[in-house]
């Protein structure tokens, strides 16, 4: 992981081990003081949460005790997921309502992604959905703790207000007096069905009853809210802005300590990551504490210890607030078409979990007037035929002026419907997309049995578009360069492309392509092959290696030495010595072994003009005694250049480096003082077994 500040990633990590109980605070003399919330101190750190389960983090983070620690994570959370749900009772499903709106609807998440849930529930499902989406039921108040949302009651008078001066500036008043956000101009209507109608079984369900859930509202007289946008905002209330910053306000007077010590306050101007007695700081600096005896157990009695905790340990105030009770009620889900629209998430992502064909429609009802979202992602949800409905909410959004979607991935295990023809489907309707991936695993063998109502899309015309990333994976689909032509003639401005698992139909075929990035894509920087035979393409894979423009190529389990001779070898390395603008390149898969791998090595010669700076020699069946050569060979080059090299990476992963163990640490001792080398203990014999295994 790319860590920019291990001061929130250890707080961060904290919060979570005390919601989910893996750390357990009671154990802990010096965090189980009633003074101390260790949740509370953590909260402004932390910007990704994960829920699991039963949803007990919900439950505790939405409980009373806790009302200022969810007013902290509605400042500082950005990402939102949920793993290995379960289902849920009502009232946890209250808990989440409230969870959702202030952190969606008054917070700063802009992300929400799902994780393995193979048996979802269909209410749970819908409500993280529709919350997400910014959906609410009209007329029914989300309730804290026996009030109203008092950011809700702000923004209505916000409205309010600004609906009756609208009213009076052009004397009289029409639909768009109820405009939900500042920067809309009409009101966001609840989607209509685009095509598909949902069964009576959900209607059922949406419409059932509101959760009536309630918990006390924080805002007080002293800290008003100002209303924002709703949609795609965020609340801006000027308790939120206070929770950006790593400190603890002080609230009421503080006991005296068990030795009569004051409690030093902790000021705000210092600044985030500046106080002294950050829990951080705490824990990483006890080893200096150790060495002036403070937190010596064998010299200190429990007084002692009481004393040296207050001096030296992270304090804040329980944010707990006597009063109201919680008030009975039910939870279910609301019908889209009696809701109202709050912030909703810009990321949305699906991964592993099953969407039947009511679930499908719900969420193509939501995407199409999703106007917010940006990216999103739907990984092995068993579409099926139901790829038909998403892609109707899709294109129901696209016509929407406002629409931002700029990242579409999809993949699933089977395809309903050709790579290409759902490449040109989305693209014609999302020419502004950025990025687009599709993965299938394996071919539908109902491919072409599309319901009625959805022509096809193969000979949708692409206007010019501005995408940068394209990534198909094909379940065993020929490579038709006639198919990709249209695409890559729209996306002048691409820069990447990956294409996996396809079959060239013809030895032409990708000569054909290769002429078409050349005329079509002069921005072209990163090129990747993964799984595609080029054993027969030797002198195309020659060409792409001379391509002055392209920065990476990958041919990942392209058997590229299959049949090939030494004189392909020489070819290669002389080709990549010439070529000055290749950074990168990642030959992972194809069976180099020891002596390819050290010839390899020449690339770095004396008399070489490349600029490689990254290589991938990944799964390549290289051994410890091959390493060592190649790395003494490399040494000699670097010697011989007067140290200088742009070399930096060598990726090893999955090689037969555990067959003598003390000869491959050596040759890795000595690489790293050439460069970064990243490297697997990968156990051969046993992956060698598990091959075997499967044939």
């Amino acid at each position: 992981q790319n860590i920019t500040c291990w001061r929130k990633k250890f707080l961060e990590t904290f919060f979570s081990n005390v919601l989910h109980g893996v750390l357990d605070v009671s154990s802990d003399w010096r965090l189980n003081d009633h003074h101390f919330s260790p949740l509370l101190h953590s909260s402004p750190h932390v910007s990704q949460l994960t829920l699991c389960n039963m949803l007990q983090g919900a439950v505790e983070l939405t409980a009373e005790h806790n009302q200022k620690v969810l007013e902290n994570l509605a400042g500082s959370l950005r990402v939102l997921k949920f793993q290995h749900l379960l289902s849920s009772d009502r009232s946890i499903r209250r808990s989440l309502v409230l969870l959702l709106h202030r952190l969606i609807h008054h917070g700063s998440v802009s992300q929400v992604s799902m994780y393995s849930w193979p048996v979802p529930d269909t209410v749970l499902l819908v409500l993280i959905l529709s919350m997400s989406a910014g959906f609410w039921r009209l007329g029914n108040a989300i309730m804290y703790h026996g009030s109203p949302c008092g950011l809700c009651r702000e923004q209505d008078k916000a409205q309010s207000q600004e609906s009756a001066q609208e009213r009076a500036d052009r004397g009289g008043c029409d639909e768009r007096d109820w405009s939900d956000g500042e920067n809309q101009k009409g009101p966001p209507r609840a989607p209509e069905l685009n095509g598909c109608r949902a069964g009576a079984c959900l209607n059922s369900v949406l419409s059932g009853p509101v959760s009536q859930n309630q918990a006390c509202v924080e805002a007080s007289s002293e800290v008003p809210c100002k209303h924002t946008t709703i949609q795609g905002g965020s609340s801006c209330c000027a308790s939120d802005q206070l929770s950006h910053q790593p400190v603890l306000r002080k609230t009421r007077r503080r006991l005296k300590s068990a030795v009569g010590k004051k409690r030093r306050c902790l000021r705000r101007s210092r600044g985030p990551y500046a106080d002294p007695e950050d829990l951080y700081d705490f824990v990483f600096t006890v080893a200096r504490e150790d060495d002036s005896g403070l937190l010596d157990k064998s010299s200190t009695t429990e007084g002692e210890r009481a004393e040296n905790w207050t001096s030296s340990s992270p304090r804040s105030l329980c944010a707990g607030h006597a009063g109201c009770k919680k008030r009975g009620g039910s939870a279910g889900i609301f019908s889209l078409k009696a809701a109202h629209r709050f912030r909703s998430v810009s990321t949305l992502e699906l991964f592993s979990i099953p969407l039947t064909g009511d679930t499908c429609r719900t969420l193509s009802n939501l995407l199409s007037s999703w106007v917010t979202l940006e990216n999103l992602v739907l990984s092995y949800n068993g579409l099926g035929a139901n790829i038909f409905c998403i892609l109707s909410g899709l294109r129901a959004l696209s016509r929407h002026p406002d629409c931002q979607l700029r990242v579409v991935r999809l993949s699933d295990m089977f395809s309903h419907m050709p790579c290409m023809e759902l490449v040109r489907c989305i693209l014609s309707a999302f020419p502004q997309l950025h990025t687009l991936s599709v993965s299938f695993d394996l071919k539908n063998q109902l491919e072409g049995n599309r319901p009625e109502g959805n022509p096809s899309c193969s000979e949708a015309e692409i206007t010019e578009s501005c995408l940068e990333q394209l990534e198909i994976r094909f379940p065993r689909e020929p490579l038709h360069t006639a198919a990709l032509l249209p695409v890559l003639k729209a996306s002048k401005s691409l820069q990447q492309l990956s294409l996996d698992s396809a079959t060239l139909p013809c030895a032409p075929e990708l000569g054909l392509l290769l002429k078409a990035l050349r005329e079509h894509n002069p921005n072209l920087k990163k090129l990747s092959f993964h799984d595609v035979n080029l054993a027969e393409h030797q002198k195309e894979v020659l060409l792409l290696l001379q391509d002055p423009v392209l920065q990476e190529i990958t041919f990942s389990f392209c058997r590229l030495f299959e049949s090939s001779t030494a004189e392909f070898l020489s070819e290669i390395i002389n080709t990549v010595k010439k070529n000055s603008s290749l950074k990168s390149l990642k030959l992972p898969g194809n069976r180099l072994g020891n002596h390819r791998l050290v010839a390899l090595a020449d690339i770095f010669s004396e008399d070489s003009s490349s600029s490689l700076c990254q290589l991938d020699v990944s799964s390549n069946c290289i051994k410890p005694d091959g390493l060592l050569e190649f790395t003494k060979r490399l040494e000699g080059h670097i010697q011989q250049r007067g140290g200088r090299i742009q070399f930096t990476h060598l990726r090893l992963f999955q090689n037969w480096l555990d067959q003598d163990a003390e000869t491959a640490q050596e040759a890795l001792r000595r690489l790293k003082a050439v460069c970064s080398v990243v490297n697997d203990s990968w156990d051969s014999s046993q992956a060698f077994a598990d091959y075997i295994s499967v044939m």
